[in-house]
């Protein structure tokens, strides 16, 4: 025969049961849902910066992002080719140094990850391909500033320089950390590679310290770290290389810890008589690469977004596909100067239905 149980000691386990049930429904009901925040900034990699990211306060957002600002800043003046720090080895001290040059892991780990994109791409991503870009940086910029002086480099100056732009001439020691230019002509532009490897760092960062729910987008490299607070994608539209008011988006996009680079001919130019030339420079040519207004590429990684993305707008359709189709988790969309659009197979998988 079982034991009765007082009838005192049966209301107080029913009252206690009770009590605990309506505090875990008070604590779930009243759990603040996460609010939405932007943040932005103009100070990294010559571009534009912009965060999105879901926090229960601004405060916590803004700590976030004070660290997100505080790696770019680090990354930004690493990789830059444009100016000096004191104290700083960074990739200007490399390209006006001779011998060999000690820098920080981030520049050494960046440039191998370089030449790890030169062999992938069949050299279309060539950071040594420095002497040829500078070339066109001052024509450009001469000729935005002053456009009635506006005029092109001349092809025996670009095939000159283009005679030092041998990867192999650079020589990383990564045990040591130090970076050798064999070839004291050849000078580095990273700037194919090192902002979507930044920005894919960062994110790196961000989902090792547990963090979610951060979309970043420095300059078209637009990374996703987790989902938007309700737990669905990230909408992200890639811009219309024609600027067309109307239809400002080409596709819209449904991305959670994905990346998505675009790389376009409607971005740097300058105008000579009466002609765009744009800032993706064919090595094979030497000159502004004309198959295509923007190149797309969705993967997991910026860095290699970057680098894809800068590579196909340099090779033609089939050759790109094929590079493409042959990469686990990578897809494209190729926009045509006449506005057609060219898809990899599995692109539409990421298109909002």
């Amino acid at each position: 025969m079982r034991p009765r149980i007082p009838f005192l000691l049966k209301m107080k386990r029913l009252i206690f049961v009770f009590l605990t049930l309506v505090i875990l429904f008070a604590a779930a009901s009243c759990k603040k849902e996460q609010e939405r925040f932007s943040a932005y900034s103009f100070d990294f990699f010559d571009t534009a910066t912009t965060v999105i990211g879901y926090a229960d306060s601004k405060e916590e957002f803004d700590k976030v992002v004070d660290g997100i600002f505080a790696e770019l800043e680090e990354y930004h003046r690493l990789y830059t080719i444009y100016n000096r720090f004191d104290g700083l080895n960074n990739m200007r001290t490399v390209n006006t140094s001779e011998g060999k040059v000690t820098v920080d892991k981030k520049i050494v780990d960046m440039l191998s990850f370089s030449k790890e994109m030169y062999d992938l791409t069949e050299g279309r991503t060539n950071v040594a391909l420095g002497s040829v870009l500078s070339i066109w940086h001052s024509y450009r910029q001469t000729g935005t500033n002053h456009p009635e002086r506006a005029e092109l480099p001349p092809m025996e100056k670009l095939l000159l320089a283009a005679e030092h732009t041998d990867i192999d001439s650079i020589v990383i020691d990564r045990e040591n950390l130090t970076v050798e230019r064999l070839d004291k002509d050849v000078t580095l532009d990273v700037g194919a590679v090192a902002k979507g490897y930044a920005v894919a760092r960062v994110a790196e960062s961000l989902r090792e310290s547990g963090i979610s729910g951060y979309l970043l987008n420095v300059g078209g490299n637009v990374c996703t770290v987790g989902t938007r607070a309700d737990g669905t994608k990230w909408a992200i539209g890639i811009e219309n290389p024609a600027g067309d008011e109307e239809n400002p988006y080409v596709a819209y996009l449904d991305l959670a810890d994905k990346s998505v680079v675009t790389s376009g001919a409607y971005q740097r130019y300058y105008f000579v008589n009466g002609e765009k030339y744009h800032h993706i420079i064919d090595p094979d040519t030497l000159m502004p690469g004309v198959n295509y207004m923007s190149v797309s590429v969705i993967c997991d990684d910026s860095g290699m977004g970057d680098a894809l993305s800068t590579a196909l707008f340099c090779m033609d359709a089939d050759r790109g596909l094929a590079l493409v189709e042959s990469l686990d988790g990578v897809e494209a969309m190729w926009v045509l100067p006449n506005g057609e659009q060219i898809y990899s197979g599995g692109f539409s998988e990421y298109e909002t239905k």
